[in-house]
């Protein structure tokens, strides 16, 4: 009797001691970036952003709202106006992820592609008026293209991934290494098994009828991969997002 009543005892102090648990705070994670990161259409399946699959990783104080666009560079981002509602409606304690790369490249698309000291300076932009706004800005490198030769990953991106480095160094911003984490894991699959990571498909697919080998953009295997690799870069930065993460 003794047992049973010590066991509803501790029963009654674990219930009281869980109604004062104060629930984390709600939160937004922005994030702006190109079509690697972005949401697809239902016509553009199998290719996934791998911001699609990157919400699955949290718990439910976290929303995600993925404003990536396909085709989208620093340039184009800020001109179309696709920066403005977000800063609008950012709050305190919120964060933006910022992976730009693939697009900005293309210099001779006037609109889109962006010169080094362009892109440095619309990172910048994002950063400091994140930071007016009490956010939290992270930035990312472009994630690798699969673009082996003679079985050796190349790196087609330039400047623009050092450039982001230099700036997150520059401003003491957290960084995730999208590029040097990618490459690590692309590479050691090798040419031919990491096709299954990007949008390889063979003919007679209802949305590519005459197939697809895309290079650049995502499986939803490989999506579901580049975000747990975002995921890892947040617990080795110890953000605080990481404690938003579910367990397991």
């Amino acid at each position: 009797m003794k047992i049973i009543m010590n066991k509803k005892y501790w029963a009654l102090l674990l219930l009281v001691a869980m109604s004062f648990i104060v629930p984390k705070p709600k939160i937004t994670v922005w994030m702006i970036g190109d079509s690697t990161m972005a949401n697809k259409l239902e016509k553009a399946f199998p290719e996934t952003g791998w911001g699609m699959e990157f919400g699955h990783f949290f718990d439910q104080s976290v929303t995600i709202d993925n404003c990536a666009l396909n085709g989208r560079s620093t340039k184009s981002f800020i001109n179309e106006k696709r920066w403005d509602p977000i800063l609008d409606n950012l709050k305190e304690g919120d964060y933006v992820f910022i992976e730009f790369g693939h697009n900005d490249e293309k210099i001779d698309k006037p609109g889109v592609g962006t010169t080094i000291p362009e892109f440095k300076a619309n990172l910048v932009k994002f950063v400091l008026e994140t930071r007016e706004k009490k956010g939290i800005p992270v930035l990312l490198t472009p994630i690798t293209r699969r673009s082996f030769k003679n079985g050796v990953l190349t790196d087609t991106h330039g400047k623009y991934a050092e450039t982001t480095i230099f700036v997150a160094d520059s401003l003491k911003v957290p960084l995730i290494d999208m590029l040097e984490k990618s490459k690590k894991y692309v590479s050691g699959l090798g040419d031919e098994t990491s096709k299954q990571l990007y949008n390889y498909v063979d003919s007679g697919n209802v949305n590519y009828p005459n197939g697809k080998k895309d290079d650049t953009h995502f499986s939803p295997a490989g999506a579901k991969k580049m975000a747990g690799l975002a995921v890892e870069g947040i617990k080795e930065l110890k953000l605080g997002l990481a404690e938003r993460l579910l367990k397991g």
